[in-house]
């Protein structure tokens, strides 16, 4: 009687172990299900919104220190290039994985050019992409050549900085600074738990 017992509650043990992970597994598939669609749902929130203006010719204008009608989110609007390490790549407004693709992102959440503030780009460590951004002196010239205006900035400090370091890039409106980070290290595969981060000031329009 007693081993007929035991056999009853392992079976019961095993089936709460079971139905847990599913539970478990469930909830992530779900969550993870639930973000992407809260993520595309933003996505084309930004894209309608923008194309609006789009559809009736309107062109991004800086007005003194101010953007009028900004770039479509996901939309190449500027080029930069720092000669000193031979760099030029297009610059595209917003982050994710298919930007970070196809050239520099551009943080949403940060300044653009003549604004005043913090402008925040990043790219992938790869040759064609950011590979070289740690051979950049301080010192040397970074161009962002927009489709509203040109300005340069000159580099006057590099960091190497924990992800999570949110502080070691951040976004103010006290001074325009471009931040430029990439994962480190610069041959690194796979996660990376480091950013190389470059510091420049704007010098002119």
């Amino acid at each position: 009687m007693s081993k007929k017992i035991l056999n009853i509650f392992k079976a019961a043990i095993i089936s709460l172990i079971v139905a847990f992970l599913f539970v478990i597994i469930t909830c992530i598939t779900l969550s993870k299900i639930g973000k992407e669609k809260i993520n595309t749902a933003i996505y084309l929130l930004k894209v309608i919104t923008v194309n609006e203006q789009n559809i009736k010719g309107v062109q991004p204008v800086l007005e003194g220190n101010v953007l009028i009608n900004y770039p479509t989110y996901g939309s190449k609007y500027a080029t930069i290039k720092i000669d000193s390490i031979g760099l030029e790549l297009p610059v595209y407004y917003g982050a994710n994985y298919t930007i970070l693709k196809s050239g520099v992102a551009h943080d949403e959440n940060s300044f653009f050019p003549g604004e005043g503030g913090s402008i925040i780009l990043a790219g992938h460590n790869f040759s064609s992409f950011l590979g070289d951004l740690p051979e950049a002196k301080i010192g040397d010239k970074i161009e962002l050549e927009t489709n509203y205006g040109n300005f340069t900035y000159e580099i006057y400090d590099t960091k190497i900085v924990k992800e999570t370091a949110v502080d070691e890039v951040p976004i103010q409106d006290e001074k325009e600074i471009l931040m430029i980070y990439t994962c480190w290290p610069i041959n690194n595969i796979g996660h990376a738990s480091e950013r190389y981060v470059v510091y420049a000031n704007l010098l002119e329009e």
